[in-house]
């Protein structure tokens, strides 16, 4: 164990030593022949991009570099650096962050899934099914980490029943079935909301910011929500038809289990009754946000300050349960993703300087020169993404390629939508590999999926969901921008 320790310790300080020695290199040489700020600003993405792969040090912690480098080299202010760091579009997550901790803290995510679980019926090709409608919808407003978190012990709980009445060979397949749709749910679902998954919100935070466009909460739903149905769709046909056959055949026991979680968790409590109105509040103002603002004038509400507030509503409300505090207090909030806030920041402050130094401009249109405009190069985006993703945190890939994207439309002249939205999409989608996304970690250590099992139907699944993306984005959705105005 001690060595294992050591060899991940030298690893990484080998990772960190050369992601060092290259910037130096750069800086030093300019072998690209950058004007001196552009340099320096290539020279620090380049150190940061290394160290966000290489994992050499903690994301969030590599995020925080251009708070010391940039003012140390004169690249941009303090004030202005700092400023990156408190976009409006993090305060939109952290709000999300807290309505998805009060959502779990009063268990009001296990009684949504096992309802929905115990409608869809308990036939082996039902239950993934009801899994992955439990997940997907889920998904769209918690992280797919939490998701699959609270999903993974029901399946299980699921299988083993099934097992245990010596019907072991007949749940192998649905065991691989259940456990691989319910991280690849996950994965979909959240591309449906722009708080469901890190990646939209890093674009969504790009777009406003480069490409004037503004997205409501309510906007990114009505693009979103059907690529993300269609995702899930697919995912039942393809896993259970194709992939990986189960028996349909109606099970009593699976339903017994169901009704046991069901009836163990008892009737709505005041705390869950007032985290629901909470959050149905909240996903409320989100949709109907234009509708009130352009009844009246006095009050102009935008989608962080809806999420700030649902969030701070949390903390007012009281549980009615026997301690007599809030809904949420301050202590739930060492359970949150603090770390993600810190990364969208340090990747919205490097966008903005390789903006600034021209270098994305450049790189866009190098790259236009290599292509053609039309559905394959959205394709080809949508493929690269997802196979990236599956070894590089989608987050960090989705602050680097961003602008990179968005300079080789502009070079093209054409939308940056359709291939920054299929960089985007795809980036939630890795399913090949554990270390793609949390949650395929998360189903691989149960023991039960063999690495043939992820990799062979996440490769299917990975083109699968490329396709669709494409045909989405290069289709259907300059009809959805059009439509929404």
């Amino acid at each position: 164990m001690l060595s294992i320790t050591m060899q991940k310790t030298h690893r990484h300080i080998l990772a960190l030593f050369s992601a060092a020695l290259i910037s130096l290199l750069l800086i030093w040489g300019n072998p690209l022949g950058l004007e001196a700020n552009a340099n320096k600003v290539c020279a620090i993405g380049c150190f940061m991009i290394i160290c966000w792969v290489t994992e050499a040090m903690p994301m969030p912690v590599v995020a925080l570099f251009p708070l010391i480098l940039f003012p140390i080299l004169g690249i941009g202010k303090m004030d202005d650096v700092a400023a990156s760091y408190a976009n409006p579009v993090i305060f939109l997550f952290l709000g999300g962050f807290m309505i998805g901790l009060a959502i779990e803290k009063w268990n009001l995510h296990k009684r949504i899934a096992l309802n929905i679980v115990r409608l869809t019926g308990t036939a082996g090709n039902r239950i993934v099914l009801g899994f992955i409608m439990a997940t997907g919808f889920l998904s769209m407003w918690l992280s797919n980490t939490a998701t699959t978190m609270m999903m993974y012990p029901i399946a299980l709980s699921v299988i083993q029943v099934l097992e245990k009445n010596g019907r072991e060979k007949e749940t192998r397949n649905l065991s691989i079935c259940l456990l691989l749709s319910i991280a690849y749910a996950s994965n979909f679902g959240g591309i449906a909301t722009i708080i469901g998954t890190p990646p939209n919100v890093a674009y969504v935070s790009f777009l406003e910011k480069n490409n004037g466009y503004v997205f409501s909460f309510a906007d990114w739903m009505k693009l979103c929500l059907p690529i993300s149905l269609l995702l899930l769709v697919t995912l039942y046909f393809v896993m259970t038809k194709i992939l990986i056959p189960v028996k349909s055949t109606a099970d009593t026991l699976v339903k017994e289990v169901i009704a046991a979680e069901i009836k163990e968790i008892g009737k709505l409590t005041k705390a869950e009754k007032r985290v629901l109105f909470v959050f149905v509040l909240t996903a409320a103002l989100w949709i109907t946000r234009d509708i009130i603002n352009g009844l009246q004038q006095a009050i102009k509400l935008d989608d962080t300050m809806i999420a700030v507030f649902g969030g701070i509503l949390l903390f007012i409300i009281p549980s009615g349960e026997k301690e007599s505090t809030p809904l949420l207090v301050w202590t739930d909030t060492k359970r949150m993703a603090w770390g993600i806030l810190l990364l969208f920041g340090g990747g919205i402050a490097l966008a903005d300087q390789l903006g600034k130094a021209g270098l994305i401009q450049a790189l866009g249109e190098g790259m236009a020169g290599f292509v053609t405009p039309g559905f394959f190069l959205v394709l080809t985006v949508a493929l690269v993404s997802i196979f990236v993703s599956e070894v590089m945190s989608n987050v960090a890939q989705v602050i680097v390629f961003a602008p990179v994207v968005a300079g080789m439309a502009a070079a093209l002249n054409i939308d940056p939508l359709q291939i920054g939205m299929a960089m985007t999409l795809g980036a939630s989608c890795a399913g090949m590999l554990p270390m793609g996304t949390p949650p395929n970690a998360i189903v691989f250590a149960s023991g039960r999926l063999k690495l043939k099992h992820m990799v062979v139907t996440g490769f299917v699944m990975n083109l699968v969901s490329a396709l669709l993306i494409s045909l989405f984005c290069w289709y259907l959705l300059p009809v959805l921008v059009r439509a929404i105005g």
